[in-house]
């Protein structure tokens, strides 16, 4: 596997058909947990405060129907001996109830993943305390109980509230190899400055209270630090957080870098299979290990673009591959047939734009918005609204984006739609007039743009140059592969 490649779709049906025998050399991931809540992306509005329009992400709710019997039905009948073992026991104990429903869908997935991962590979499952008991039974049908190598604890601090038990303030990740021949690069834990000083002078002992101390051994002496331990303390993403993106789930970079720098090396392949907003994919293009990511929604697939983007400059774009998205008009009208909510996030990753929930009252009539700049630092924040249409377009369509577009102050109003606009409507979109920004361009007030167009790459005229378009939150520039968390002595590279 020589490219870098984003799917879209289920990853179970991405994994069967594009993914080769023992072709990933580490797997990370990070799947919803039988929560039984909605996560939602909290995109930022541009005076700091969190957006009400937000856009729900995915539903991690589970529950027994046709489906999930069907997926138990054909792990049982098709899978590996030891797994339809093992979910027969589930269904023994569980009975049809909403856990067994999220193992129905978890355990072919695991099958498959066992199946790219070479036989010097590594997994990694992250998993909170809602269904960690459960997929630590299923991961050791899968890939064996000798297989198993750590169940390792994230800590973290963060804002809690009050409940009749002890704060949760950790999560859990399994880690399991294919073969006990796996990559593995000893972390260290790096001494503190007393010891660094006794370890100079050549006597640091290590004692317990009320015992003599004993002198550690020569090679630990030479040693730069002590092994890295299963305890793992690293900072939640706080809201205030640089590299906070507003994606519900989304898990700090110093924790994928002590997986990836740990059992990977230069050149090795990545997978995440639920990649959500990209936290894997970004550390592993900065450590240069080649990468693969899956999603299920067109907002994950346009928020790790822009991640990229943002992160690595505009020449990333030439080194990864996106397989799943429209690439004609056909494609398109099956994806608009298929799931409207999907196109529409499509349609507006193409522009560089965020869409929006759909909600009655001040909103209404607006499906994206677009946030640039074109003033000096400091200057105002400008906007361009846009309606999504892979329909029939109403005959006043146009008006009514034009009165939204003045109701909400916006400098251009775009259409985006699958059909050909009428000589009417056209007519109605060049009487609007231009806005003029303040480096003296021109810029039609009010745009139609045709699926066909953004396929062939035209995209919205306004004020265009490096950093304009403020729509999304920033992820920071890499900064290479050098060290970004001194808590740790990595090994060489």
């Amino acid at each position: 596997m020589t490219e870098n490649i984003l799917y879209y779709g289920d990853n179970l049906d991405i994994l069967r058909r594009y993914l080769k025998d023992e072709t990933i050399d580490l797997i990370y991931l990070d799947p919803p947990f039988k929560s039984n809540q909605e996560y939602n992306v909290l995109f930022e509005e541009r005076n700091g405060t969190s957006s009400k329009a937000q856009i729900k992400a995915f539903k991690d709710t589970w529950r027994w129907d046709q489906g999930s019997a069907e997926a138990y039905q054909q792990v049982v009948e098709s899978g590996p001996e030891r797994v339809s073992k093992m979910m027969r026991a589930f269904r023994t104990f569980l009975g049809a109830n909403d856990m067994m429903a999220y193992l129905a869908m978890m355990a072919p997935r695991l099958v498959e993943l066992r199946r790219v991962l070479k036989g010097t590979g590594s997994i990694y499952l992250h998993c909170d305390q809602t269904a960690s008991a459960h997929l630590r039974l299923l991961m050791d049908a899968i890939f064996g109980p000798d297989s198993f190598r750590n169940e390792i604890v994230w800590h973290y601090r963060r804002w809690t509230a009050a409940a009749k038990k002890f704060q949760r303030l950790h999560d859990t990740i399994l880690f399991y190899t294919k073969t006990n021949k796996y990559i593995f690069n000893q972390l260290l834990i790096p001494y503190t400055k007393g010891s660094a000083k006794r370890k100079k002078q050549g006597v640091l002992h290590r004692f317990k209270r009320g015992e003599e101390p004993v002198l550690v051994s020569n090679r630990e002496l030479q040693a730069e630090g002590v092994p890295e331990n299963d305890v793992w303390q690293i900072p939640f993403v706080a809201p205030s957080a640089k590299e906070r993106l507003g994606y519900p789930t989304q898990k700090p970079e110093a924790l994928l870098e002590r997986l990836i720098r740990a059992s990977s090396n230069k050149d090795d392949t990545i997978l995440d299979p639920f990649c959500g907003c990209g936290t894997t994919i970004a550390v592993a293009q900065r450590l240069k290990r080649r990468w693969v990511g899956i999603d299920i929604t067109h907002l994950a697939i346009g928020l790790i673009k822009h991640r990229l983007q943002d992160a690595f400059g505009q020449n990333i774009r030439k080194t990864y591959g996106v397989v799943g998205e429209p690439v004609s008009l056909t494609d398109a009208e099956t994806l608009a047939k298929d799931d409207r909510y999907q196109f529409q996030w499509w349609a507006l990753g193409l522009v560089g734009a965020r869409p929006i929930e759909q909600k009655k009252g001040a909103d209404k009539g607006i499906d994206g918005r677009l946030y640039f700049h074109d003033e000096p630092k400091g200057g105002r924040t400008k906007q361009i609204i846009f309606s999504v249409k892979a329909g029939h377009i109403p005959s006043g369509h146009i008006r009514e984006l034009r009165g939204v577009v003045e109701r909400e102050k916006a400098q251009i109003g775009v259409l985006l739609c699958m059909q050909q606009p009428t000589k009417p409507m056209r007519t109605e979109a060049s009487s609007a007039g231009f806005y003029k920004s303040p480096w003296g361009t021109k810029h039609a007030t009010m745009q139609i743009l045709t699926v066909e167009e953004l396929l062939s790459g035209k995209t919205v005229d306004y004020p265009h140059s490096e950093g304009v378009n403020v729509t999304f939150n920033k992820s920071p520039k890499a900064k290479g592969e050098k060290n970004e968390h001194p808590e740790l002595n990595y090994p060489e590279e």
